[in-house]
Order: C-alpha cells, then structure tokens, then sequence
C-alpha cells in the first residue's frame, strides 16, 4: 500500500485525529514573515485544516493533495477546489508568496525528495517563505501502510543546501501534539527564496 492509497482508505479516521490539533506555534511562524493577502500553497493539505485557518486570516489560498479522498474532504471542508496533484508532478513556477508543506513531504522517498523540493522551491516567487516538517531522526521507515522519511538538521540543511536560491532560516523541534503522541519529535524548518541568495552558514535553532 502506498502513502497515498493509505489516506484514500482512512481519510475519515485521519481527518478525526488532526482536525483539533493546536497548531498555532507554527501558523504564527510561518504567517508572521508574510505579507497581508500573500498567496499560500497548501501542499498536502490533507483534511483542509491549515488551508481553512489562513482563508480566515484574509489570505489567498491554493490547496493540493495527492489522496482523492482527502481532495473530496478538504473541498467540502474548506469551500475551495482543492487540487487533485502529487508533489512528483508538481507544476507551479514562482506562483506563491508562502509553502505551507507540514507533514506531508515526509512521505516522498529520500532519493526522491531533492527533485521534489526542487519543484516546490521553484514554484515560490521572489523572497517566498517556506514552511516544511518532517518527524525528526535517520532513515526511512514504514509504519501502518505508509513510508516516512525522517530526517535531523544536518540532513535537511544537506537537501536545501543543494537548492538553487534556497536559504534554510531556522529550523526548530517541536512534539507531537496529539495526545497520544507526545514521545514524538517533528523537526520542523522555514526557508527563502531569493533570487539573489546571501551566502550564510546556518545554525540550528
């Protein structure tokens, strides 16, 4: 089973658990370095939680996902048409101000993530602000149907350091906030595109 036939099959057992998870540490990361208005890509949406909190704090809104499922959901959950796209055929250029990637690249293979956060990183329009999370540690795993790729801030800051334009921020972990899952540890990351990067040595928060 892949990740995203796991989604399609529990998309209401899933949207269940996230829908009331408190993520305001990392909206006000995030929204704090955008403008009023910017366009956001949601990427990897999933339930449409994170795309519903910015509609209402007056931003524009594009929202992707890979499940079908989860594209029905986010649709009706948000009022949005949610896009049906995997992140391999992402097809954006320089279109947004803001990425919001939470909890979703980590499911693309490690040999297969610098191509796609490539593609993401060129569908970010001067000075854009990125948002990604993966669960911290080495190496990929499987655990109930899906493959997650973890990854610490040496290995993240290898990926970006291999983007053209990309300058890794800061990066920060935070645990899981779902109740059950408070032994876990996300590592989570902001990153700019710039046209004209300045050439800086980047330390973990």
């Amino acid at each position: 089973m892949t990740s995203i036939a796991y989604y399609d099959q529990h998309c209401d057992a899933f949207v269940a658990n996230t829908a009331s998870v408190d993520m305001t540490e990392l909206y006000t990361a995030f929204l704090s370095r955008l403008k009023p208005g910017a366009h956001i890509l949601d990427a990897g949406c999933g339930s449409g939680r994170d795309t519903c909190h910015f509609l209402k704090q007056g931003y524009h809104v594009t929202a992707i996902d890979g499940s079908v499922a989860m594209v029905r959901h986010a649709s009706a959950f948000t009022g949005i048409n949610v896009r049906q796209l995997t992140f391999e055929n992402l097809d954006y250029q320089a279109a947004f101000e803001g990425i919001w990637a939470c909890a979703s690249l980590l499911h693309i293979p490690l040999s297969e993530l610098p191509d796609v956060m490539a593609r993401m990183s060129e569908a970010l329009k001067n000075n854009g602000i990125w948002y990604l999370s993966f669960k911290y540690g080495a190496g990929e795993v499987s655990r109930d149907g899906r493959s997650f790729t973890n990854l610490t801030e040496e290995s993240l800051g290898e990926l970006v350091d291999a983007l053209s334009g990309i300058s890794l921020l800061s990066t920060w972990q935070t645990s899981d906030k779902r109740s059950d899952r408070e032994d876990e540890r996300w590592l989570n990351a902001l990153c700019k595109y710039s046209k004209t990067p300045v050439q800086t040595t980047w330390q973990p928060a």
